[in-house]
């Protein structure tokens, strides 16, 4: 299973995301963020780090990368992407997933273990686990607010569409406590909380290897070919 790793000038957990899908079975590969291909890729992640340093806003330079129209294309023939952090923030700058990601409400850069709870089980990204599973993954942000007007957030919380939220601790202020949004059909997945850093026993978590055996198996049991 080929899942594409865009990189961009700046990204700097590229290399982690690659690990984890490796690890969790997948034939993992970076494409730089000029290319206008995925190379075959089953899946796109868009990983963490400062894409172009953050200029003007996090992800407001990324999403015209020529890669973003690749990664758009791939996503509307329903194939699994994953934006964690800054690719999250790439994601809604690029429409594809609603609302945006704004400064922490403390305006410090933040970067600690934070307890998450798995609300959605129905997305590419979240299968492996149970509904309501409660674990800890770190994150890494100064821009990880997640707001988005009230008819948004009436509409994702009716349809289901808040993927993760935080549990006892909300580290930046998001609105409803929520860590991660998918799209309406469900293949679109953003979480700030970065689940390669805490997918092997050496770092002291794992399971965010679950985000990627999750995609894996979905992969797997597919009746479509790479796009």
């Amino acid at each position: 299973m080929r899942v594409a790793v865009v990189r961009f000038p700046g990204s700097n957990c590229d290399a982690d995301t690659v690990r984890a899908a490796r690890q969790a079975g997948a034939d993992a590969f970076y494409v730089w963020h000029r290319e206008t291909t995925l190379n075959g890729a089953d899946a796109v992640i868009v990983p963490g780090g400062f894409a172009y340093g953050d200029h003007l806003r996090a992800g407001a330079i990324a999403r015209f990368s020529p890669v973003m129209a690749a990664v758009r294309k791939l996503a509307d023939a329903g194939a699994p992407v994953l934006g964690i952090c800054n690719g999250f923030q790439v994601l809604c700058e690029a429409g594809m997933l609603p609302g945006a990601l704004m400064r922490n409400a403390g305006q410090r850069f933040l970067s600690r273990p934070v307890t998450v709870r798995i609300e959605n089980t129905d997305t590419p990204f979240t299968t492996a686990y149970a509904n309501g599973a409660i674990f800890r993954m770190p994150v890494a942000h100064g821009e990880g607010r997640y707001v988005a007007s009230d008819a948004v957030i009436t509409d994702l919380e009716r349809e289901g569409r808040v993927v993760l939220r935080y549990v006892d601790d909300n580290p930046n202020g998001s609105v409803n406590e929520i860590a991660g949004v998918c799209n309406p059909a469900g293949n679109i997945v953003g979480m700030m909380p970065h689940p390669e850093r805490a997918a092997d026993p050496a770092l002291g978590e794992t399971e965010g290897a679950r985000v990627f055996e999750s995609v894996l198996a979905g992969i797997a049991h597919s009746s479509g070919g790479p796009q």
